[in-house]
Parts: C-alpha cells; sequence; structure tokens
C-alpha cells in the first residue's frame, strides 16, 4: 500500500498548473506527416519519438489512442464540418508494439 502511495504521489518535474489548456494534442502529433486527404479519409506516417515510449520501451497505448483521436477527428474536418466536438468512446485494437524511429 506505501509503494502504491509514494508512486503516485511522488512530485512531478514539471509544474502541472502552468501546462496549457491544451497540451497532449501537440505532444502525441507532434511529427505526424499527412500523406494523403481525401474525404472522410486520411492516410498518415509517423515516426516513433523516444517521448512516447512506455517502460517497455514501445509506443505507449495511450498515446496511441491520443493520436486515434486527434487523427479521427481530421477525418470529420475533411468533411466540410467547422467543429468535430469530444470523443465519447474510441475502441484501438493494438496488434503489434510500435518501437522508437519506427514509421508507423
Amino acid at each position: 500500500m506505501e509503494a502504491a502511495k509514494r508512486f503516485l504521489e511522488k512530485e512531478n518535474k514539471i509544474e502541472i498548473d502552468s501546462l496549457p489548456p491544451i497540451f497532449i494534442e501537440p505532444l502525441v502529433s507532434h511529427g505526424l506527416k499527412l500523406e494523403l486527404v481525401e474525404p472522410g479519409r486520411l492516410l498518415c506516417s509517423f515516426i516513433v519519438p523516444n517521448r512516447l515510449l512506455n517502460a517497455g520501451n514501445f509506443m505507449h497505448g495511450g498515446a496511441t489512442a491520443a493520436l486515434v483521436d486527434v487523427i479521427g477527428s481530421g477525418v470529420m474536418l475533411t468533411s466540410g464540418v467547422s467543429m468535430t466536438g469530444v470523443s465519447v468512446e474510441i475502441n484501438v485494437s493494438y496488434l503489434d508494439a510500435a518501437y522508437v524511429g519506427v514509421s508507423t
């Protein structure tokens, strides 16, 4: 119990309150390259950076889900809507690990 408490309550190296209101999208999508844009379709490529790795040294599942969310919003914009709204449910099937420096 104490180990869990220490892990969750440890001091963060960044000042959380000083972060901008929207920082997740740029954090996960920096480096994303659009290869093809069509109505209702986006084709993207992405080289996995160190900042998105988990303890196993492959891309964190949460970062993958965040990319799915951001790119999904972009797809909605290709159909002519002016706002994308909020994702209510995202289902991601993880087929294999994405390692640093690998294009996905």
